[in-house]
Order: C-alpha cells, then sequence, then structure tokens
C-alpha cells in the first residue's frame, strides 16, 4: 500500500498540467477558427460589395480580358431610350454608338480603347462587361469561340426632362441638374459646353488643346464650382435660425438700399431699397444689406459649423458620381466685408450644383437627405434583372422644423418674391433665386435658381440650375426650372 501513494500522488499532478495543456489547445484551435471564420467572413464581403468596385477600377487589366470575350451591354434611360450600345459590322469590329449625341455626353459619358470611359459608361464599366446570359448560351459562345452579349445598366434618368432640360439651357454654358428628393434619384443632368461622345476619341487631341475644349469634358453639375450667390441664403437663414430658435421671427431690418460698416460697404442688387423687413421677406425679396447685417451678427463658429453640416468641406456622399468639393469658411479673423460678402453667397464661397441640389432636396424631404444616384439596376441582354440599387439615406442636415421653416420661406419667394414666374401652375413650386457676381468686371453675375415643386399625385422634384454669364436669376434660371417642372407635371 506504501508503494502506490507515490504514484497516486504522481498521478494528482500529472492531471493538472495536462488540464492546461487541453487549454492551451483549444485557445489556439479556437483562435484559428476565428481568424479562418473572418477571413472567409472577408471574402463573402468582398465577393458582394468589394469586387465590382477593384473589378471596374481603369487600372484593372482584366477589363481588357472581358472585353475580348463580351459584346459591351447597352446603357438605357428609365423610360426605356437606349443612350448608348454597341453596333457589330459584318468583320466583327465593334462600334459604341451614342443615339442621342450631345445630350447625355457627360452623364452617360464616352467609352473609348485610347483614352477610357467617362460618366455612367465608366461608374458601370464592369456591369456593361459582364454576361449573365442562360450559362446554355454563354456555354455555346465558348465553344464556337463567339462572344457573350454584356448586361444593360438601365439608369434613372428620364428622357423627356433630359431633353428640355437640354434644349432650355440653350446656347449658354452652364448645368442643369434634377432629382427626387424622396429616393436620390437623378432624373436629368446636362452640362454645356459640351461634346459628341460618337466622335470623341477621334476629336481627342483637338478638344483638350483647346482651352474651351477642354472645359467641354467638365461636368458642371457635379464638378464645376461656382460662387453661389443668393442662394446662399439659405444656409445664412438657416444658420440665423439655429442661433435663434425662439426668436428669429423678431428680427427686423430697415434696407436703405446700402449697408456700411467701417470701410465695407454692400449694396442691394440694384440698388433697391426694400424698406421695413423681417427674416421671411429678406429671404422672398433677397435683401443684400439685411442679409449682410445678420452676418455681422451671427456666431461665425455656429455659422462654419451649419455650413459643414450642410456637407461644406468635404466629400458629398454621392456613390460613383465625380464631384467636387464645396467651400466655405468664415474664421474668428475674418474681416467686415468678408462676412457681409460670404453672408450673401460672394467672397471665397464656391459651391457645385449638384450640391445645391442635395440641400434643396433635404430641405423639401423634411430635412432628410438622400443619396443622389443614376444606376437604377441591371438587366441581362433578355431583359432579366441582375442587380437592383435601392435608395439610400445619408441623415438629416436639418430638423424636421427648420426644414419647414424654410420651405414656408422658398415657398414665398415663389408667392411674393423673385421666382413669381412659378407662381400659378398646376403645382406648388418653392425655391431660392441668385445672380452671382464673378470675375472682375462688375455687374457680370451668372443665374441661379434652385428649388422644388410639389403636386399630391407625383413625386416631388428639386432642380438646381446655373447659367453662366446669363445676369439676373429670375429673368433666365427661373424659366428654365419652369419648363422642366411644366414638362414633368403636364399629365
Amino acid at each position: 500500500m506504501k508503494n502506490k501513494k507515490p504514484e497516486n500522488k504522481q498521478e494528482s499532478v500529472q492531471k493538472p498540467e495536462k488540464s492546461v495543456r487541453n487549454r492551451e489547445f483549444a485557445v489556439i484551435t479556437y483562435c484559428f477558427i476565428g481568424l479562418f471564420l473572418c477571413l472567409m467572413g472577408y471574402f463573402v464581403y468582398f465577393q458582394i460589395e468589394k469586387s465590382e468596385e477593384f473589378i471596374n477600377n481603369s487600372y484593372n487589366s482584366r477589363q481588357e480580358t472581358f472585353a475580348e470575350q463580351i459584346i459591351r451591354g447597352e446603357i438605357h434611360s428609365a423610360d426605356g431610350e437606349i443612350l448608348a450600345k454597341t453596333e457589330t459590322d459584318s468583320e466583327g469590329n465593334e462600334t459604341r454608338v451614342y443615339p442621342y449625341g450631345n445630350m447625355f455626353s457627360h452623364i452617360v459619358g464616352y467609352s473609348t480603347k485610347q483614352y477610357g470611359q467617362s460618366g455612367v459608361e465608366s461608374w458601370a464599366n464592369f456591369n456593361l462587361l459582364r454576361s449573365n446570359a442562360f450559362f446554355l448560351e454563354k456555354t455555346v459562345d465558348d465553344l464556337t469561340n463567339q462572344k457573350s452579349i454584356g448586361d444593360n445598366v438601365i439608369t434613372t434618368l428620364n428622357y423627356d426632362l433630359q431633353s428640355i432640360a437640354y434644349q432650355s439651357l440653350g446656347e449658354y454654358d452652364g448645368a442643369v441638374i434634377v432629382m427626387e428628393p424622396a429616393t436620390g434619384k437623378i432624373l436629368a443632368s446636362v452640362s454645356k459646353p459640351d461634346f459628341n461622345p460618337n466622335t470623341v476619341e477621334a476629336n481627342w487631341e483637338a478638344i483638350v488643346a483647346d482651352k474651351e475644349g477642354e472645359s467641354a469634358l467638365l461636368n458642371r453639375a457635379t464638378q464645376g464650382l461656382y460662387p453661389p450667390g443668393s442662394t446662399f441664403k439659405i444656409i445664412t437663414a438657416l444658420a440665423y435660425i439655429q442661433q435663434n430658435p425662439t426668436d428669429y421671427t423678431a428680427y427686423t431690418y430697415s434696407c436703405t438700399g446700402s449697408i456700411q460698416k467701417n470701410e465695407s460697404k454692400l449694396n442691394c442688387f440694384s440698388g433697391e431699397v426694400h424698406g421695413n423687413v423681417n427674416l421671411e421677406t429678406s429671404f422672398s425679396e433677397s435683401c443684400n444689406t439685411s442679409f449682410a447685417n445678420i452676418g455681422l451678427n451671427m456666431n461665425l463658429k455656429d455659422f462654419t459649423q451649419t455650413g459643414e453640416a450642410l456637407l461644406f468641406n468635404q466629400p458629398l456622399p454621392v456613390s460613383k458620381l465625380e464631384v467636387s468639393k464645396s467651400r466655405f469658411s468664415l474664421d474668428k479673423n475674418a474681416s467686415i466685408s468678408e462676412i457681409m460678402e460670404t453672408s450673401i453667397g460672394q467672397g471665397k464661397t464656391l459651391v457645385t450644383p449638384l450640391h445645391m441640389l442635395m440641400i434643396t432636396s433635404a430641405i423639401a424631404n423634411d430635412g432628410l437627405l438622400m443619396e443622389p444616384y443614376v444606376i437604377d439596376h441591371t438587366e441581362n441582354y433578355e431583359g432579366a434583372a441582375v442587380k437592383t440599387y435601392e435608395p439610400v439615406s445619408y441623415g438629416e442636415l436639418m430638423t424636421i422644423e427648420e426644414a419647414q421653416v424654410l420651405q414656408s420661406y422658398m415657398q414665398k419667394v415663389v408667392e411674393e418674391g423673385t421666382g413669381s414666374k412659378l407662381k400659378g401652375m398646376s403645382y406648388q413650386a418653392a425655391g431660392k433665386t441668385g445672380s452671382a457676381e464673378y470675375g472682375t468686371n462688375k455687374g457680370d453675375s451668372h443665374a441661379w435658381f434652385v428649388g422644388y415643386a410639389h403636386r399630391d399625385d407625383k413625386e416631388d422634384i428639386a432642380i438646381a440650375v446655373i447659367v453662366e454669364g446669363a445676369g439676373i436669376g429670375s429673368a433666365h434660371a427661373v424659366p428654365i426650372a419652369k419648363s422642366i417642372f411644366d414638362m414633368y407635371y403636364r399629365y
């Protein structure tokens, strides 16, 4: 019995060591399982969310391989018009054709072998060079060394609205962009000067060599940076409301046609005298001196924060579209002149038409911004759905109450102010005009209008219009908006 006791002690000592080893083995095993699951999870995420982005990168050589196997798919408008297609001759030579030429040149873009792609042709390059035809058909194509037919991309663009926007802008340079506030769908996007995507490759050297021609490749609707002029009074008014939430309605000012503080002087447009105004009438009559006074009496840090909450000085939350970053700042060292000019949308402030459209859309949508998008879905060449892109909410740019105040102000612009050409229609319009001075010649100005329209039986639409060098927004930009609203609500 005495000889067995040490053995039992030895066994009792060894068991904990074995238990420790088992735990270590289990920890290592679970770690490897966890890493494996993370790796598999990322693989699935990459396949679903990121593979299209990487394959669609213009530097990815796989695109050339796809082009050797697939006939590039078509691009359609939301109402069924073919905006881009590939034609093949008897010898198998492929030509990319744009039936409407210049009209969709920036938003649909171009696709060339030598100079790559732009617009939807670029953003949806992966989709257009992928075929979801019936697998037996693709198998036969592979066996017979024939190309399969690529998928079609269906955009959110409305042909009628694009057409009327293009015609209405006429010979002027500038941009028109239209969106559904409730969804973020881009319904029309026009930029001038433009180009013919059917001949862009043949004329490339002449286009980029000519200063004016080179500017034709710039999509002014999403990348053009302009002084916003009086359309910026939307932001100034919102900042004042936020800084004076309980008594902004008590604001009053006596406009004599000009305001002077120390050496800085600013006039109302054409020296107009508006008399006694409150915040609402300052807005509807677009009183420069009143808004300059508002700016001088606001906290500049909070003013800047309002601008940044409205997405100034940061990338816009827009999928696929190439966009420029709008700029706005007022620091504590800003001069009186800078404060007054910035408050009326002049000075160093620059904005894109798309950005002003997004702010306007958020106002129309009770403060909620939906991210703009232009590709609705993809389908194979026989019309079977492949992938659908759903509306995405960015979040609130302002409270419902703040949005409703701005809605009432913008409605008064139409009912009693500078947007009166939109009054009395079958729809209810609201907006803000602007005449944004630029350059060194006093009096040179771009014509602006941003706004939206409502009728109970249809979705609201919002619009931003800028007409370069045209002058007064009420005279040149409002009629363009009216022609688009009229087309949309014609039935």
